[in-house]
């Protein structure tokens, strides 16, 4: 049943600071629209609303009533039961995610750049939240939640969230690690192989009439979870692959053929070709600097696709003005949106720069976001941080004294009959020398900083609702957010 109300119909509004407006999407999908004093506007938009029945025959002030009181605040001994708020934070698409949680959760979106943009309502009642990297949560976005319990990034990045901040408050946060490997190493290999072959700079010559100086002949690469997908790529091109990566495991190299270098230093050593995978965190930034580019072989090639504060740009900038670095190929940067007009990167050669979309595909934007909305489905209807699948503060989380849990029974009250609802209290590099029984060259791959597996005790507890099954894959077109 589709419903369309008008503003005009509308009663009167829910503040003076504040007025909500029952939309249709055009979909089927019923929800308010709140308009407040802030820049944005935050949507809240659920489908099913599960009341289509009850409109039959009844007055469309009925309908308002209806609404209004899906979204008031929680009545603890009322037979209706609100159900938990979940935020889209930083976009204003929510028909991926809507279908997997319309019937736990109602479903918002605020398509905020800061948290000084989000409307009071979400920072008040929302109890998990989604976003891409847009947004930053510091400790100081963080508290201004009251009734927070999970994040979860959609992609595999974290680093625009305070993960240990986060724990101490009592939120989880979770990401999705296999977001986008396939479209990433693609992209990552595309670069290494355009350095190698200098295509964009044939171009350039060819359009501006110049010679082209020769195509060099060199057989190594240097590139990690997406590593060891660009390592499998650069081996069917007949590059031999060297890797640097403290958190993988003894053996993994046995398993994937490759050579493991024990240093990053010696990795940078070996290498002509330096491909970056890897997490960026307060151990790891600036990775490669001016220290670390001295250490790399004269005239190596720089890869990033990972994350933009790993490379300190001005060092870069002045190897390749020097030709310490031959040539780089940039994803991203420390200042996004990038601009070759400003920034340390300007006037620097032998650069290429792409608007770090080297993880978008259509398909892998679906997948990322429908896997997210299966973690935040997890933690309404389960237990956090036991049920979650990806949570990367887990340790903080069990180090936390007495940190509260969002149980089926507190946050979801229609799954079990609760009288009640409230919130409660890598790197891979390309080797210069030939390995025995390598070609003439080899290719070293650092693999990125893989989530530790932490050694913690399960905890027995009840059992609790299983999340639902992978729905099927949306075939529409859908507004996807540029980047991850």
């Amino acid at each position: 049943m589709l419903v369309n109300v008008t503003e005009a119909s509308y009663p009167t509004p829910i503040s003076a600071a504040s007025a909500a407006t029952p939309v249709s999407d055009g979909r089927g999908a019923l929800g308010l629209k709140i308009i407040g004093s802030c820049k944005t506007e935050c949507r809240l938009a659920e489908m099913g609303f599960g009341i289509c029945e009850f409109l039959d025959g009844w007055f469309n002030t009925l309908f308002h009533t209806a609404i209004l009181r899906r979204i008031r605040p929680p009545i603890l001994n009322g037979p209706m039961h609100p159900r938990p708020l979940v935020a889209l934070l930083d976009g204003r698409d929510c028909t991926v995610e809507m279908p997997i949680l319309k019937d736990v959760a109602t479903v918002a979106f605020c398509d905020a750049q800061s948290t000084q943009e989000i409307h009071e309502k979400v920072l008040n009642e929302a109890v998990a939240a989604l976003l891409y990297h847009t947004i930053t949560l510091s400790r100081d976005d963080l508290d201004k939640f009251k009734g927070l319990r999970v994040i979860v990034r959609i992609g595999s990045g974290f680093d625009n969230v305070d993960i240990k901040a986060a724990a101490e408050l009592g939120i989880a946060v979770c990401n999705v690690p296999a977001a986008s490997v396939e479209e990433t190493a693609d992209t990552a290999m595309c670069l290494i192989l355009n350095l190698y072959r200098r295509v964009t700079w044939m171009h350039q010559a060819l359009r501006e009439g110049t010679r082209a100086s020769s195509v060099e002949q060199i057989r190594e690469v240097a590139g990690g979870r997406v590593g060891q997908a660009v390592a499998l790529r650069a081996k069917a091109f007949g590059f031999g692959v060297i890797f640097y990566d403290p958190y993988l495991p003894d053996g993994v190299e046995r398993s994937l053929g490759l050579q493991r270098m024990a240093t990053l230093q010696d990795l940078l050593i070996h290498s002509d070709c330096v491909s970056l995978h890897c997490s960026l965190n307060e151990h790891n930034h600036h990775l490669i600097n001016d220290f670390t580019i001295k250490q790399m072989r004269q005239g190596a090639f720089l890869v990033n696709t990972a994350r933009g504060g790993l490379v300190d740009e001005k060092a870069l900038a002045q190897a390749l003005k020097e030709g310490r670095i031959r040539g780089a190929a940039l994803d991203v940067h420390e200042t996004e949106p990038f601009s070759f007009s400003q920034g340390p990167l300007k006037d620097a050669p032998n650069l290429i720069c792409t608007p770090h979309t080297s993880w978008y595909s259509e398909q892998a934007s679906i997948e990322a976001r429908e896997e997210a909305a299966r973690e935040v489905r997890r933690a309404i209807t389960g237990r956090i941080p036991d049920s979650l699948k990806n949570c990367v503060n887990k340790e903080y989380l069990m180090a936390a004294s007495q940190w509260p849990s969002m149980e089926a029974t507190t946050v979801h009250s229609e799954l079990n009959g609760a009288a009640a609802y409230r919130f409660p209290a890598g790197l891979i590099g390309v080797a210069a020398g030939g390995l025995p029984g390598a070609g003439a060259g080899v290719e070293g791959i650092v693999a990125g900083s893989l989530p530790l597996a932490h050694g913690i005790a399960p905890v027995s507890h009840p059992p609790h609702t299983p999340s639902p099954g992978q729905p099927s894959k949306a075939e529409a077109d859908r507004d996807i957010p540029s980047d991850q």
